[in-house]
């Protein structure tokens, strides 16, 4: 399996997983992919179901992560993933349980993980390949991030105290609720760096690309990265879409008579960055039945604009706007090139203008005319809405008051969404779990007139001492900060 950029020239040779894996983004500017995705048949898929049931989640992630990854011995790739996806760093045995809601309404919880949000889920392995391929090199990392709130915690959860390794995360000063700061800030371990940057999420992401695009600083450095830019934790995120199917389908089909190996669920994923749904992009390619793909976006709607018009058009910070689900407060969807690289048949050259010179010139991608926008919804099985505050908080009401079940905002987005389409797609609805409530309080409040309850491991967080560096918005002032606060190689 070899990987290359989105925008490769024609006739150059692919990068191992290992190689990518710390890497980040390409040197051009594009993001890695495989060159082909592998295929699932039925009796692989009914492999899975099995081992799913007698092995456990930690197996499958294993075998799913095996068909992407063959410079790391299988031995070793089970031994990784058995580390990653282990309880009590999750709270719960089965670590994406599932839950019918009600009629044909199901929700995926990805929020057992140290830091109670989805990205736990592919943190959690990143922290343990890094640590893994660097103790095989000899080799050291500083990871450079961006977070608009649950990002930075899973990604220094998962690395504080890795050996080799060091994290600078950047926030976007004030955006984010003051649970999800005390998270971030009140980590004592030193190869852990938070900064916050006068500006929104999306700036900080684009001084994360900046610092990867200075060749040299990068090599001076060894900058990596733990956004979704990172191709390992998009393939990471592959893993829970195939236990999603398997244990909605496996629950659904004894009811309906239908074959659980080939019946269909569809999906709603809350997202602003476009990498939990570009995992569910890839599982559909690979051959897992997922019917419908559902991208759910608060009032940053860049993504569902791009769904009902073929318009891609970024907002610049200014636009962007605070909304009461923060983590999606996203304008510049940093993984979107790779679904438009395949919606474009692989045609680098073409992303690579589209992504480069138009999206510079024009400030937009304009797909409406192509003919390939036409199989958004035909071949790929997109579709799009959007949720206001009114909507989430009625969401947040609604289904604690009927369904005795506590929605975080970003999740509440995406069954608001879902409810839209559920009765226009085949088979059952599934909407991927963001987060737990506790890390909106206010929000959730505001919704149902109390406080989110407080699982034990959070308690008193808030009360923590917390360090926080306060940074221009300015990359020279980036780099001067990596200079002098990263010790290489600790």
């Amino acid at each position: 399996m070899r990987y290359l950029s989105t925008r490769h020239t024609p006739g150059q040779s692919g990068e191992s997983f290992c190689d990518i894996l710390l890497e980040g983004l390409a040197p051009d500017g594009g993001l890695y992919l495989p060159e082909t995705y592998p295929q699932v048949d039925a009796d692989t898929r009914a492999r899975w179901r099995t081992l799913l049931a007698e092995q456990g989640y930690a197996a499958l992630a294993a075998e799913v992560l095996a068909l992407f990854v063959d410079d790391i011995p299988r031995e070793d790739l089970q031994a990784i993933c058995a580390r990653a996806y282990r309880t009590p760093a999750f709270s719960h045995p089965d670590i994406v349980p599932v839950t019918e809601v009600e009629d044909g309404l199901w929700v995926a919880h990805l929020s057992n993980g140290p830091t109670a949000a989805f990205k736990d889920m592919a943190m959690q392995l990143l922290g343990e390949l890094f640590e893994y391929e660097l103790g095989r090199r000899g080799n050291w990392l500083t990871i450079v991030g961006a977070t608009s709130g649950d990002t930075g915690s899973s990604a220094e959860y998962a690395l504080r105290g890795r050996q080799g390794l060091s994290v600078v995360m950047l926030t976007p000063a004030g955006r984010m609720t003051a649970f999800q700061r005390a998270q971030m800030y009140s980590l004592p371990d030193p190869n852990i760096i938070n900064v916050a940057v006068d500006g929104v999420f999306d700036d900080c992401q684009d001084l994360v690309k900046a610092v990867n695009m200075d060749a040299d600083f990068k090599q001076e450095w060894h900058i990596g990265a733990v956004n979704s830019i990172n191709w390992a934790r998009v393939v990471a995120q592959v893993a829970y879409y195939v236990a999603t199917w398997l244990r909605v389908s496996g629950q659904v089909a004894p009811r309906t008579g239908a074959d659980a190996d080939t019946m269909t669920i569809s999906v709603c994923v809350p997202s602003a960055n476009f990498g939990n749904v570009c995992a569910a992009h890839i599982a559909r390619s690979m051959g897992i039945p997922l019917d419908t793909l559902v991208v759910a976006t608060n009032e940053n709607d860049v993504l569902d604009e791009f769904f009902r018009t073929g318009v891609y058009r970024p907002r610049p910070g200014s636009e962007t706007l605070a909304t009461s689900s923060p983590s999606m407060d996203i304008s510049k969807a940093s993984n979107f090139e790779r679904f438009v690289h395949d919606l474009l048949g692989g045609d680098s050259q073409r992303v690579a203008e589209l992504f480069g010179k138009q999206l510079e010139r024009d400030g937009a991608i304009d797909l409406s005319d192509a003919p390939e926008f036409a199989r958004v919804r035909s071949d790929f099985g997109f579709v799009s809405g959007s949720s206001s505050h009114a909507d989430r908080l009625a969401q947040i009401a609604r289904v604690e008051a009927e369904d005795d079940y506590l929605l975080d905002p970003h999740t509440a987005d995406g069954v608001h969404v879902a409810r839209q389409w559920k009765r226009r797609v085949e088979g059952p609805m599934v909407v991927m779990e963001t987060a737990l409530p506790v890390k909106f309080a206010e929000t959730i409040h505001e919704a149902t007139g109390h406080l989110p309850p407080v699982p034990e491991r959070f308690q008193g967080i808030e009360d923590a001492h917390q360090r926080v560096v306060d940074l221009d918005n300015d990359v020279e002032a980036l780099k001067e900060l990596i200079a002098t606060r990263v010790r290489p190689g600790a």
